[in-house]
């Protein structure tokens, strides 16, 4: 959800306000995903590289997802959402961990869209995680080193088996990012100008429709449908 501080900058306000607007954003497109019917809405909110940021912004940051997860979590129970979240969460301030803790145990049982926040996040993170709970298992005998395969390796992801059919890039970023590195190898790309602030739900469905003209072959040949 790039070009929240841009966004405020260039209308000379502080940073804190573009992700404020951000936000309300997040809820608008969530809000947009259930009418939809979409299963999954995964958000990449704050990266590991982003704790590398001002103190000062870092804090407000974590203040407004509390404020997020406080005030939509009876929201989301009515609404049917399953709340979920990736990355090395333990590095949260302890306050916003136990807000992250009730609202996922909240929303567990619900069967609606999957709203998940990729937070304290890194695509090479969650690789070499993986790669850590394969190497103990082996290191206990329970599985063979020349067993490891794509399939043994994804089921030690974040959330395994979830690979995203569309990754929406806004304020014209043309990279990664170092988000879902192993699940986005088939992704379809949609890129942008506006930033994430000032993503409308007409600019969403643009990203949808040229979605819906790709034809997806994942390595293979047309077979006649997308």
């Amino acid at each position: 959800m790039d070009g929240n501080g841009r966004w405020a900058e260039r209308r000379g306000l502080k940073r804190v306000e573009g992700h404020r607007q951000g936000a309300e954003t997040a809820q608008q497109i969530s809000e947009e995903c259930t009418r939809l019917g979409i299963e999954r809405l995964t958000l990449y909110a704050f990266s590991l590289e982003n704790w590398k940021r001002p103190k000062a912004e870092v804090t407000t940051l974590m203040k407004l997802l509390k404020r997020f997860l406080k005030d939509k979590r009876s929201e989301m129970k009515k609404e049917k959402i399953r709340f979920t979240a990736i990355g090395r969460l333990h590095m949260l301030p302890a306050d916003t961990r136990r807000e992250l803790d009730k609202t996922i145990s909240a929303t567990a049982s619900n069967d609606g869209l999957n709203l998940c926040l990729a937070l304290s996040y890194g695509g090479r993170a969650e690789v070499v995680d993986a790669a850590r709970a394969l190497a103990r298992k082996a290191l206990r005998g329970e599985i063979e080193p020349d067993a490891i395969d794509e399939e043994m390796f994804g089921r030690e992801l974040y959330q395994p088996g979830v690979d995203p059919d569309l990754m929406i890039r806004t304020a014209g970023e043309m990279r990664l990012s170092n988000f879902l590195l192993w699940q986005a190898s088939y992704s379809e790309f949609y890129v942008t100008e506006r930033c994430w602030p000032e993503f409308t739900l007409d600019e969403f469905h643009r990203a949808l429709d040229a979605y819906d003209q790709r034809v997806r072959k994942f390595g293979g040949l047309k077979t006649g449908s997308r």
